[in-house]
């Protein structure tokens, strides 16, 4: 049986792999639609973030012995006190001033971090071994699928929605979008602005660091894992919509999708293909698919 004259195992897997690829996509920018939508940072230090979930989670495992599950709880907390450390020792500082002095902060600081694990463990990689329970895979008839890269998908949709939902359904995001619209009126109902501005980015940090996490035991643990993926991450903010949570998920899943069809019918496009899109969505609409018009 063929899908557009593609044998359909080929086809379907590849569509599975994009969905994989996309999940990580969305909870990257996820955590960076956050900052930016409530904080007005481009945080381009997320790559890094991410980087230092997966090495947490590694370091855990060989030194301490600690497993995947302890580490996908362990490994946020730690990378996001070193979130809240940031925002308080040097962003705190750029509220106010024009984002580029934020981006290129981050900026410094990721290259910080990635060259002390360069220097630390080089750059050839370290494995991560899949979780015993979740090891081996499942016949779905036109495909053997994994099973961590299916329990992936179904956690970083969990994580995606339920983040959507906290900031756009619940008092306490209402208390978050308010306070980034104008801080001293919030502050003038008693609630307490700069620690919510500290934790928000305390929260973006932790989610960069579960993508890490997740993505350990399905490709190298190296210090150039941030920088190879926050470029593509960034388009699919862009795409989406500046600051937008639901337009960072959805566009996230749908150009990972897009992506592994590419390879399927064009391969030589499939690293370019996410940049094409973010050209063509920008000259019809600059404010992104999900984003709000100036």
């Amino acid at each position: 049986m063929e899908i557009f004259g593609i044998p359909h195992q080929a086809f379907l897997g590849q569509l599975m792999l994009g969905l994989v690829n996309g999940a990580f996509y969305a909870m990257l920018s996820l955590g960076l639609a956050v900052i930016f939508g409530l904080l007005d940072i481009v945080n381009f230090a997320h790559g890094a973030l991410y980087m230092l979930g997966a090495f947490a989670a590694w370091i855990m495992l060989d030194k301490f012995g600690v497993n995947f599950w302890f580490a996908l709880i362990l490994a946020p907390l730690i990378v996001g006190a070193l979130g809240v450390a940031i925002e308080r020792t040097f962003l705190k500082h750029l509220y106010g001033l024009d984002p580029l002095y934020g981006l290129l902060l981050t900026f410094g600081l990721s290259l910080i971090f990635e060259g002390i694990f360069r220097e630390m463990y080089g750059v050839s990689g370290q494995s991560y071994p899949v979780p015993e329970l979740l090891s081996g895979a499942t016949n779905l008839g036109f495909m053997i699928l994994p099973n961590y890269r299916a329990f992936v998908v179904v956690a970083s949709l969990a994580v995606c929605l339920g983040t959507w939902f906290l900031i756009e359904r619940t008092r306490l995001g209402a208390y978050l979008r308010a306070g980034t619209e104008n801080a001293k009126l919030v502050q003038a109902f008693g609630v307490n602005v700069p620690l919510m501005v500290m934790l928000t980015y305390g929260a973006g940090a932790a989610l960069a660091a579960l993508a890490g996490v997740l993505a350990a035991p399905i490709i190298q643990v190296t210090p150039l894992m941030g920088s190879n993926l926050i470029i593509v991450v960034f388009a699919v903010v862009v795409i989406g919509g500046m600051g937008s949570i639901l337009g960072s998920v959805v566009t996230g899943l749908g150009l990972g999708v897009i992506e592994g069809m590419t390879r399927v019918f064009y391969p030589e496009a499939s690293s370019v293909v996410v940049f094409v899109v973010m050209v063509i969505v920008l000259i019809i609409r600059p404010a992104g698919l999900f984003g709000k018009e100036a």
